[in-house]
């Protein structure tokens, strides 16, 4: 075998470390993906498949780095199970909040953007085909 010994005990602190790296890394991730696909290209490719694309607040531009950020800052809450214990079931809660906010948000508004197209200046997700 080589000399390793494999148990299932791992300590507190290699759990809460593990929690911390996939919380961090996968915020970054889907951060990353969105706002870059939205801010290069104006469309993510679940956006390219449902044919709609995210314009900046001049209705015709793509949205720069930091609108695209600032639109898709939701997808972050990950980062919050990396809080010990309740910080899977916080940062799922915090998900599906900010699903709800914009399901509604955008079901409410008559130029049919959620508050995050709101907070990015302006944004706005438009049908292209």
């Amino acid at each position: 075998m080589g000399g390793v010994l494999i148990t299932g005990y791992r300590s507190g602190s290699e759990i809460y470390f593990y929690y911390l790296i996939i919380g961090v890394l996968s915020s970054l991730l889907y951060l990353g993906y969105f706002s870059y696909m939205e801010s290069s290209r104006g469309q993510t490719l679940g956006k390219m498949v449902m044919k709609l694309k995210v314009s900046g607040p001049d209705g015709t531009s793509n949205p720069t780095m930091e609108q695209a950020v600032r639109r898709n800052i939701w997808v972050a809450t990950g980062i919050i199970s990396i809080i010990p214990i309740v910080g899977w079931w916080l940062g799922g809660l915090a998900s599906l909040a900010a699903a709800i906010m914009i399901l509604i948000g955008i079901n409410s508004d008559p130029r049919r953007q959620h508050w995050f197209d709101k907070f990015a200046g302006g944004t706005q997700v438009v049908k292209i085909g």
